[in-house]
């Protein structure tokens, strides 16, 4: 298959198809790679497969923006980015908690309860975001709430710390569920990170990287 054959097939089907979704899709396969090792008792890969999704997450709007989109190409991204981010930080969480021996009618109301808000805080932001870009420019400033992707640092770092947890572990990681819960949909302004705090996170990511094998090695 030749390039312009290849580039016919993908324009007959549903969907926007270019370099500024691969990491978006990236992370979201690799969330459902985590959701399956979590759930056939291997947490530990599903936390490396989080903190890879979000890698993916952190870079993928800044290769959007390299690229002049139209309207509904725009629309699309912020929709499809969404998605995965259900997948990747709503989803992928309750299944490493699973994996980790978490169990019965108290997990149950805490999954429920933070899959529902992550939902909500991402509509939300579908929402505003559309209405910023009516009227804004550039790159956004200030999140309203706790952006749902911090879960691929507030997660691992329990897992990582849960040879200093001990059993402690599961209980921590439940009543965090519930604490991230809350605040997603509270509405507190929080700043982006600029170009400059980028690298920070990055730093972090993988110290809790190193953390999380670490304690996976044991």
């Amino acid at each position: 298959m030749n390039k312009s054959t290849f580039k016919e097939y993908f324009m007959k089907l549903i969907g926007f198809y270019n370099y500024t979704v691969i990491l978006t899709y990236m992370g979201a396969a690799a969330a459902v790679c985590g959701i399956f090792f979590s759930a056939s008792g291997y947490p530990f890969w599903g936390v490396i497969c989080l903190l890879f999704a979000g890698l993916t997450d952190m870079f993928d709007g800044k290769v959007a923006s390299t690229m002049k989109r139209n309207e509904a190409e725009k629309a699309f991204g912020i929709e499809i980015d969404s998605l995965c981010d259900l997948i990747s930080f709503g989803v992928l969480p309750l299944a490493i908690g699973y994996g980790i021996g978490l169990s019965g009618g108290f997990f149950y109301a805490s999954a429920a309860i933070y899959l529902l808000c992550a939902i909500i805080r991402l509509a939300y932001f579908n929402v505003d975001e559309a209405q910023r870009q009516k009227t804004e420019t550039g790159r956004r400033k200030i999140y309203y709430g706790l952006p749902v992707t911090t879960a691929a640092i507030i997660f691992p770092l329990i897992f990582g710390l849960k040879s200093l947890l001990g059993e402690a572990t599961p209980i921590v990681y439940q009543v965090m569920l519930y604490v991230t819960a809350a605040a997603f949909i509270t509405k507190f302004k929080l700043a982006k990170p600029n170009k400059n705090g980028i690298p920070l996170l990055v730093v972090i990511g993988l110290a809790i990287g190193v953390l999380v094998i670490a304690g996976g090695l044991k």
